[in-house]
């Protein structure tokens, strides 16, 4: 755990960096980039201060990239005293530390950034000097140093200053993060082939009114919804999990809207809308700028928790004043509970059928396209699909069922998912429920960190 430093590790800390920046300059003989992080009181060091650090850095390199300045050399340093880089740099430093200056003021982030750029001969170019402004205090706007030198604002001030950028900076970055990864869900989903009854990247199934082209439309407009659901997970995790639940049912009566105004009516992803925006806003709750993301055990347990009184209300609803959807109706005469029930409970489809049979297949060296369609057959087998008994009945279910558990493997066989594609497209069958929990399996495997 990062600890208080004393003024004399604090002194040293900064002893140490003016040798290794007066020996980079006499090994290159050229400029020194040194980069440190602004951070107020005795502790220097953290997982957010090291987040923000690794994110300096990735912003100076591209900077530096765009300017075609090569780095000659490069040394970090993670210390209880904080994060430093030096980088010795082949370009004139009078262009350098323009660059620098920009990612300084670029946003409230790059306030904590401290970039200094010196020259071969060791001399510390001045950002006033060239023209721009002096740095702004944290707390009041006014020039920083003046601030500083007279102890203006207290410690404590600044520090709260600082929880606050790291704050509100990560929660949108990892917020438009996990909307990017749930469309990357949806996109994955539709495009893996081949998916029996499904439309995918090869066929429509047994759809006539939608083709792939149809998702991508869809999926591009409900990329705001997405932000939204985490959003709203984020803002209400103080509160009741239900409360969460109930803004979300709000944004997503909107995201229908806009998922018809992008498809000419047809319904791509009604219920994707309700079953992975219910998974982002878990993933919005969870969130901590420390630790973003949660286990995916502990995002379908939030789920449950959100969703569980509302659904049980919905479904004592029906038992009292029945219902005209397919689903209501499948709920009062065989008791099937559907998306609202696998939510209800965690999703028990997605934890202990689609991502086990996900990972089963990618670790006996299947593709991501293999195994999601073998987390597909996987689902198909063990889930009931009411979207399967409303087109197949119960003999139809459990035709598709059964054979696709005699597709069951690691990799499920091409050629055989290929027959049972066709198979299942001339019976007009479609497991459009299993395909949501694809892509609840897809979101969940990018979310625990293949892309984040």
């Amino acid at each position: 755990m990062d600890r208080e430093v004393t003024l004399s590790e604090v002194l040293e800390a900064r002893e140490a960096r003016v040798y290794r920046q007066q020996a980079l300059l006499a090994e290159f003989g050229l400029p020194v980039v040194s980069f440190n992080m602004n951070i107020a009181g005795p502790v220097k060091n953290g997982p957010l201060v090291r987040r923000a650090f690794r994110e300096g850095l990735d912003r100076l390199a591209d900077a530096l990239g765009a300017a075609r300045v090569p780095v000659e050399h490069r040394e970090a340093v993670d210390a209880v005293t904080g994060c430093e880089a030096l980088l010795a740099v082949r370009g004139d430093p009078e262009a350098v530390k323009p660059l620098c200056v920009e990612l300084e003021d670029e946003d409230a982030l790059g306030r904590l950034f401290d970039l200094d750029v010196l020259s071969p001969a060791g001399d510390k170019l001045d950002r006033e000097a060239l023209g721009y402004p002096p740095r702004p205090c944290l707390i009041c706007g006014k020039p920083g140093k003046g601030c500083s030198s007279r102890r203006v604002h207290p410690a404590s001030e600044l520090q709260a200053a600082t929880a606050r950028i790291f704050r509100d900076h990560f929660a949108g970055r990892d917020r438009d993060c996990i909307a990017a990864q749930a469309a990357r869900a949806l996109l994955y989903e539709v495009c893996a082939a081949p998916k029996p009854g499904l439309v995918d990247r090869t066929n429509n199934g047994s759809h006539r009114d939608m083709d792939l082209f149809t998702f991508v439309d869809s999926t591009a407009a409900l990329l705001p919804y997405f932000r939204s659901a985490v959003t709203i997970g984020q803002e209400t995790a103080g509160l009741p999990p239900e409360e969460t639940f109930r803004r979300l049912r709000r944004a997503g009566l909107a995201a229908e809207r806009a998922m018809f105004a992008a498809t000419g009516g047809v319904n791509t992803h009604k219920g994707a809308i309700f079953s992975l925006g219910t998974v982002c806003a878990a993933a919005g709750r969870l969130w901590m700028p420390e630790t973003p993301w949660a286990k995916a055990e502990a995002v379908l347990a939030e789920c449950a928790a959100m969703c569980r009184e509302a659904v049980e209300a919905d479904f004592a609803a029906l038992r009292t004043g029945g219902g005209t959807t397919v689903g209501a109706r499948l709920y009062l005469a065989h008791g099937l509970r559907g998306i609202r029930g696998e939510l209800a409970e965690g999703l028990p489809g997605v934890r202990d059928v689609g991502l086990p049979a996900l990972r089963a297949a990618l670790a006996a060296g299947a593709t991501l396209e293999q195994a999601g369609t073998a987390a597909l057959v996987g689902l198909m087998a063990r889930v009931t699909d009411t979207n399967l008994l409303s087109r197949g009945g119960p003999e139809g279910q459990r035709w598709a069922a059964e054979t696709a558990a005699g597709l069951e493997g690691p990799v499920p066989d091409r050629a055989a998912l290929e027959a049972f594609d066709r198979a299942m497209t001339e019976r007009n069958l479609s497991p459009g429920g299993c395909a949501d929990l694809l892509a609840i399996t897809f979101f969940l495997h990018f979310y625990g960190g293949a892309g984040l």
